[in-house]
């Protein structure tokens, strides 16, 4: 019996590879010359896709699979996948969600004690002879007892504020609307008042065509000289022309990002700056969160051809 033929648009661990290999016919887009010969040539054959958040599925790509009725996405984003294009075909959508959660979340707050107590630049202290040398590291900025704010207020914010609350943070966040399930903390709708009350300001929302540059100008500046922002959504969400200019000219304090317009191949302007703590999109970069996100993709394709419910589908 002949397996179901997948497009593979990026690569993925061993421990994924070899199993979406023995179920499935995988064509490694990633592996062509020439993309586009290679989509002309396998495309009318594909009835799958996998790939990676990052990377989607572009109109081009949907078009060049005319038998193409699923894409599952390896990550919680989706905003690389064009859902019009997906939705006028009739190609449903999956992604990873909840299991890459508590990982990001962490990933989070860490980034954010690691900037506001200066710990990259204090090991770097004790290495290069330093604190021998010259004594003791410059005075940092606590974060227990400060004012954060959490631009959306979904799975991966919610966590994020569970963890800041241990903390004894004040907590507020701005979202579409009132979440019932944090009662306690405040809502802002506003996020440009959000930024102005916080000292920590995590964006945790999803990407879309509405959130694009949400935190903008407008935002940094509220946030203000003494003000973090934290990104682990995506890096559309984030002005990078209005973030960098405000980290350089100290409008803003100070920033945590592991996302980047163009990543990898960030703006080189970002190397230049000693108040962004830059980190290479790893959020979910754990061995059992990738293992769960892999296992999930392929559990996603398995019930599609099993004409079974998806797991996770993008409504």
């Amino acid at each position: 019996m002949s397996k179901p033929i997948i497009l593979q648009v990026g690569p993925y661990p061993a421990w994924d590879q070899e199993p979406l290999d023995q179920a499935f016919d995988v064509k490694r887009l990633f592996e062509a010359d020439d993309r586009a010969a290679f989509l002309a040539r396998v495309g009318p054959d594909v009835q799958a896709i996998a790939t990676r958040g990052e990377l989607g599925a572009d109109a081009a790509m949907i078009a060049a699979c005319p038998n193409l009725r699923l894409i599952s996405v390896y990550g919680v984003g989706y905003d690389a996948v064009d859902l019009d294009a997906a939705r006028a075909a009739g190609v449903a959508v999956t992604n990873t969600p909840d299991v890459l959660t508590q990982d990001v979340a962490d990933l989070g707050v860490a980034m954010m004690l690691c900037q506001s107590r200066g710990m990259i630049g204090a090991a770097a202290w004790v290495r290069d002879g330093s604190w021998a040398r010259d004594g003791l590291y410059p005075l940092q900025r606590r974060v227990f007892g400060r004012k954060a704010g959490i631009l959306g207020l979904g799975r991966i914010g919610f966590e994020v504020g569970k963890r800041l609350a241990g903390f004894d943070m004040e907590i507020a966040y701005s979202d579409v609307a009132a979440k019932d399930y944090a009662p306690d903390w405040e809502f802002i709708n506003d996020p440009v008042a959000l930024a102005a009350r916080s000292d920590f300001l995590f964006v945790t929302l999803a990407a879309s065509a509405e959130t694009r540059h949400i935190v903008g100008a407008d935002v940094i500046k509220a946030l203000g000289p003494e003000g973090m922002v934290i990104n682990i959504s995506r890096a559309s969400n984030i002005d990078e022309e209005a973030l960098i200019a405000a980290l350089a000219d100290g409008t803003l304090g100070s920033a945590a990002l592991d996302v980047f317009e163009g990543e990898p191949a960030l703006d080189p302007r970002f190397l230049q700056l000693d108040n962004v703590l830059l980190q290479p999109h790893h959020a979910s970069g754990t061995i059992e969160t990738r293992q769960a996100m892999g296992k999930l993709v392929r559990d996603n394709l398995t019930a599609h051809f099993a004409g079974q419910p998806l797991l996770t589908p993008v409504t």
